[in-house]
């Protein structure tokens, strides 16, 4: 449980004490909370947002007690911890894994698995032009893909899977930071029935935690080189063109931010949408964070804006309240606005 370890140290070490540890438990969960999204980006742990989604919290809760018993971390307040110099160490002797890019990958990390284990399923039959075999993959929409993939590669069906073998071989060939085998074992071929997860785990001494974030890993180092090589990979990027950008925005933030370019005001907005204003400013804070061009200026003057940020640069930190105490003058939100629209920045 190493590098799931790593991860949770990484994200104690960032939030410092700031958030519960249950914020962690949200974030590796992919929770699309207004709130688990302002931390992912306030405290620069985006890249773990959903990596792991089926951690529970018993699950959770014994790997800190573990980590406490190990005097890695230290209770700092109810449900918060600190990062002790052991823990300090441990982290630097086991760094995390250097793919993880859960924001903007997590949507699509499954649906790319998915095509790519059975294009390369159909593309090894096509090659020994095997016609009686069960498919890996029983999503029809997926079958729908690889069969639309086959017509518009304008390749021979039987030049195409060397084709798409020679694609993998070079995505994956020479890479740092990945274990090839963690995927290569799990494909299934011409004759041969690639492993399950817990085989594949077995088969490489892991830990089943650490094996599944292995695996997030390189799917997430795959999906980000053929995003940016596509021309090398004429068939793997099949899988990505169209799934490339998921959407930042929550469901309930998105209806907000329509009504907001219709020129709704918040308190309009949330007699319009019969929710509380704070639920509304969730949302703004939430469009701030990931709507480029939204301008902030409308809630928070130009002058406050630069006191809070100038305020959190000193203190360095991000707690509203502390911050708050040292203004005065302005709103918990106009703090949180700032933070999410300009924060990220300074501590990167």
């Amino acid at each position: 449980m190493q590098k799931l370890v790593s991860i949770i140290l990484d994200c104690i070490k960032k939030i410092n004490n700031e958030r519960t540890i249950y914020s962690i438990l949200h974030l590796l969960n992919g929770k699309k909370s207004s709130q688990t999204i302002q931390d992912a980006h306030l405290f620069s742990i985006k890249k773990y947002f959903g990596v792991y989604e089926s951690l529970t919290r018993d699950s959770f809760e014994r790997i800190i007690d573990e980590m406490a018993d190990n005097q890695w971390i230290k209770p700092f307040g109810e449900q918060r911890y600190l990062l002790t110099p052991s823990g300090e160490l441990y982290y630097k002797k086991n760094p995390v894994l250097t793919h993880l890019n859960g924001w903007k990958y997590y949507s699509i990390s499954k649906l790319f698995w998915e095509r790519l284990s059975l294009f390369i399923q159909v593309t090894s039959n096509l090659v020994y032009k095997e016609k009686k075999y069960i498919p890996i993959q029983k999503n029809k929409d997926i079958h729908k893909w690889v069969k639309a993939c086959l017509v518009g590669s304008n390749i021979s069906r039987q030049e195409i899977g060397n084709k798409v073998f020679h694609e993998l071989m070079e995505c994956l060939d020479k890479a740092e930071g990945i274990q090839p085998s963690v995927l290569v074992f799990r494909l299934t071929g011409y004759q041969q029935i690639g492993l399950t997860a817990e085989q594949t785990a077995n088969k490489l001494n892991m830990d089943m935690a650490d094996y599944q974030l292995e695996f997030i890993n390189i799917l997430h180092y795959m999906i980000e080189k053929i995003s940016k090589n596509e021309k090398n990979f004429p068939l793997l990027s099949f899988a990505i063109h169209d799934i490339k950008k998921a959407n930042d925005l929550t469901i309930s933030t998105k209806k907000t931010w329509n009504l907001y370019r219709r020129g709704y005001s918040i308190n309009r907005i949330a007699k319009e949408r019969n929710l509380k204003v704070s639920t509304i400013e969730d949302h703004f804070v939430e469009i701030a964070l990931n709507v480029k061009n939204f301008s902030i200026d409308e809630y928070v003057d130009k002058s406050q804006q630069e006191k809070i940020l100038e305020v959190a640069r000193r203190v360095q930190t991000r707690q509203l309240k502390q911050i708050k105490e040292m203004l005065g003058s302005v709103s918990y939100f106009q703090i949180r606005l700032v933070l999410a629209k300009y924060g990220e920045r300074q501590w990167n």
